[in-house]
């Protein structure tokens, strides 16, 4: 698979853009563990145009990352063309513009996936993108505003025509938000539509080696995007290759490894911020993780671990659970 010039190789794996979630560090740490493309957090155009600082940061990229793709949202066709062109001069691989968060912040204020209900003015923003960077630009969207109005099939077609690379689609609409189970029917159909020529990439439930194969296999996608499966896990990736390659499960490791990597993300959190907001940013990822599934009357030590203010306070909580609960490998982790 390829998106313009990069080659992405057969049956590619990515890591999502998610806010709050994929910043710098994380991305590392899904590169190592076997992702092929990594997405930033999404920045706002308007934000980006307007100098906010804590936007701007969104915009480093390393090296050791690439290919890596920044995603912007916006409404506006200027701010996105001004935001697009100082993207472009962080240098990451591919520009990938956001019609599909679901959040009221963003849809609500007809960004994102409200763009689903004015599909004029998100072709309109994607050819006035397409044409103001020279570097290949993507979307990613859902199958449409709500059940009525599931638009995919033709409207892949339309976002093709104004000069995309590729195609990311979750299967959900936006009306769904996260809730019950992702569609891959119709991003199959987008697959299988004879006219579509650019990668198509499908996202939404997958959270596991086998079941990632499975929507490959199933649904012939060129590529396959893990999102809220990656949180607290960044292994999956690596689960992922290694069943793709061998069609066996990934021996488990040690808890003690699968810990291990949990506190290297503590860390680079508070590295990357400070002590308190390091650990409130790194959460997400604790709250999130399958480690701890499976361990019995565990909740008090749940609660603990997210109420830990410092980092002894949280890695004392973290480095006793083995022993606490007598734990030698993960209970549920594949």
């Amino acid at each position: 698979m390829k998106i313009g010039s990069i080659d992405l190789g057969e049956r590619p794996v990515f890591l999502a853009p998610m806010e709050d979630v994929t910043d710098i560090s994380f991305r590392l740490m899904c590169k190592k563990f076997g992702a092929d493309m990594v997405y930033t957090e999404f920045v706002s155009s308007d934000a980006l145009i307007r100098n906010v600082v804590k936007t701007h940061e969104k915009l480093a990229v390393a090296d050791e990352e690439r290919p890596v793709a920044i995603q912007i949202y916006g409404k506006e066709v200027d701010a996105m063309v001004r935001a697009a062109e100082m993207c472009e001069e962080a240098r990451p691989d591919v520009l990938d513009i956001n019609f599909g968060c679901p959040v009221k912040k963003v849809a609500g204020k007809g960004a994102g996936a409200g763009m689903l209900r004015n599909v004029p003015l998100m072709l309109e923003i994607t050819r006035a993108v397409v044409n103001a960077v020279k570097i290949p630009v993507t979307v990613k969207t859902r199958l449409g505003w709500d059940a009525d109005s599931k638009i995919i099939v033709d409207l892949a077609e339309q976002l093709q025509d104004c000069g995309i690379a590729a195609l990311s689609i979750h299967g959900r609409t936006r009306s769904q938000m996260y809730t019950g189970e992702a569609d891959w029917s119709l991003i199959s159909d987008v697959k299988n539509n004879p006219r579509m020529h650019i990668p198509i990439i499908g996202n939404g439930d997958v959270t596991s080696a086998q079941s990632c194969k499975e929507h490959f296999d199933r649904y012939g996608v060129d590529g396959v995007m893990i999102g809220r499966g990656s949180i607290g896990r960044p292994w999956i990736f690596r689960e992922v290759k290694h069943y793709q390659e061998t069609g066996e499960l990934l021996p488990v490791e040690p808890f003690a490894w699968y810990l291990d990597i949990l506190k290297k993300q503590v860390l680079q959190s508070v590295d990357r911020l400070d002590e308190r907001r390091g650990i409130l940013h790194i959460r997400r990822h604790l709250a999130a993780t399958s480690l701890f599934k499976g361990i019995p009357d565990f909740k008090q030590t749940r609660i603990a671990m997210l109420r830990a203010a410092t980092l002894d306070e949280l890695f004392n909580i973290l480095d006793e659970i083995p022993t606490k609960f007598g734990v030698e490998y993960p209970i549920e982790i594949i």
